[in-house]
C-alpha cells in the first residue's frame, strides 16, 4: 500500500516537471493549406517576444516593420522556434510559450534574464517558393522573400 502511494506521488511529480519543460503551442489564427512548413524551408516570420510572467516585451519584428527571414530547423534561432514553427501554414498565427531549456537556458541574453520562459506571438508571412493563400479570391498572396544571399539567420546573441 505504501509503495503504491509512493509510486503515484513520484509519477505526479515527474509529470509536473515534464510539463514545465515542454513547448506550448497555441494556434490563435488557423489557416488551411496544402503545404506546411518543414525543416529546411526558408521562411519569413513576424513576431512579438515577451517574458513569461511579467509580459515585458523584449523584441518585435512588427516594430521594425520587417519580418525575420531564416532557414527553419537550421539552428539559426532558438530551439523553441525551430520546433514550434513546424507544420505551419502561410498566414497562420501561433503563440509559443517556450521554456528556458528551449530558449537561452541559464544564460542572460540582452534584456532577457537567465532562466526565462519566453512567449512569442508569431505569424508566418511566407515560405520561399510556396504560393500563399488567396486574398479576397483575387489570386495568391505575394510570398516572395527578399534576396538575402549573405544572410545566414539570426544568431542567438542578436535577439
Amino acid at each position: 500500500m505504501k509503495f503504491s502511494l509512493l509510486l503515484s506521488i513520484l509519477a505526479s511529480v515527474s509529470v509536473g516537471q515534464a510539463a514545465s519543460d515542454k513547448l506550448k503551442i497555441d494556434v490563435t489564427s488557423a489557416v488551411e493549406c496544402t503545404r506546411k512548413t518543414k525543416n529546411g524551408d526558408r521562411i519569413s516570420m513576424h513576431y512579438r517576444g515577451t517574458l513569461g510572467g511579467s509580459g515585458k516585451k523584449f523584441d518585435s519584428s512588427y516594430d521594425r516593420h520587417q519580418p525575420l527571414v531564416f532557414n527553419l530547423g537550421a539552428g539559426h534561432v532558438i530551439k523553441g522556434w525551430d520546433e514550434g514553427l513546424l507544420d505551419m501554414c502561410i498566414g497562420e498565427k501561433r503563440t509559443l510559450t517556450i521554456p528556458p531549456e528551449l530558449a537561452y537556458g541559464e544564460r542572460e541574453m540582452g534584456s532577457i534574464p537567465a532562466g526565462s520562459t519566453l512567449v512569442f506571438e508569431t505569424e508566418l508571412m511566407a515560405i520561399e517558393g510556396v504560393e500563399g493563400p488567396k486574398v479576397n479570391n483575387e489570386g495568391p498572396a505575394v510570398t516572395r522573400i527578399p534576396n538575402m544571399a549573405n544572410f545566414d539567420g539570426v544568431k542567438h546573441e542578436e535577439l
